[in-house]
């Protein structure tokens, strides 16, 4: 958790301010996992701060959704020729990731 806070922090992904009149933030929680290795032992525990998204009313807290996902037809073209060039793959865990982008519209949350 402590991990999960100053990398928010550094990457300055909230300003702390007083709701407006009328707006009702949005609650979140934490969610923990356990990442394994090939025999299932424990190697880290992870903590992640996320939004309650689901409270969310479309037209009135958002208005698009956007979920980049890897089509399963282009993975396989990247094993096919990796191994047709006998390259070597390697997964990694990325221990936080951010976007890019500015919220073009106010999101208020609750704090943890």
């Amino acid at each position: 958790m402590r991990s999960e806070m100053d990398s928010m922090s550094e990457n300055q992904v909230w300003t702390l301010v007083e709701p407006p009149e009328g707006i009702k933030p949005i609650g979140c929680k934490w969610v923990f996992k356990k990442k394994t290795d090939m025999d299932g032992n424990v190697q880290t525990y992870k903590g992640q701060l996320v939004a309650k998204g689901f409270r969310q009313i479309h037209g009135v807290d958002y208005d698009e959704t956007f979920s980049p996902v890897a089509m399963f037809k282009s993975i396989r073209i990247l094993l096919a020729v990796a191994a047709f060039h006998d390259y070597e793959i390697w997964q990694m865990d990325v221990k936080t990731a951010f976007l890019n982008g500015k919220l073009v519209e106010d999101v208020y949350m609750t704090q943890p």
